[in-house]
């Protein structure tokens, strides 16, 4: 989920400065269509404080999985369907989704 999906008025926001790479700004302009790249610097960080701190569980809905690879946990993980742990050594399935991105997956989540 992106945090700023629950719109946060930005006169409540506090103002910061951040310096970008010219090329930098101009491909996240390019990227953010209309969210804006300020509101797509916004998702980016929340998702990755939220990784950091352990709540990061990715929500997608069966519909999303394109494909599914074979895979065997490393790290404890969590189900993107299901939010179930996958714990180290376990089998699971990499989902990949319709945005291109691998989700950790319970291979019975998809049943």
């Amino acid at each position: 989920m992106m945090h700023t999906l629950t719109r946060t008025s930005t006169t409540e926001m506090e103002v910061t400065s951040i310096r970008l790479e010219r090329e930098l700004k101009e491909r996240l302009k390019e990227l953010s269509g209309n969210q804006g790249y300020q509101a797509l610097i916004r998702d980016i960080l929340w998702n990755y404080v939220q990784q950091k701190s352990g709540d990061f569980t990715p929500q997608v809905s069966k519909a999303e999985i394109r494909a599914t690879i074979a895979a065997t946990a490393q790290h404890e993980e969590r189900c993107a369907l299901t939010g179930k742990p996958i714990r180290p050594n376990e089998p699971m399935l990499l989902g990949l989704t319709v945005n291109g991105v691998l989700v950790p997956l319970i291979p019975t989540s998809l049943k």
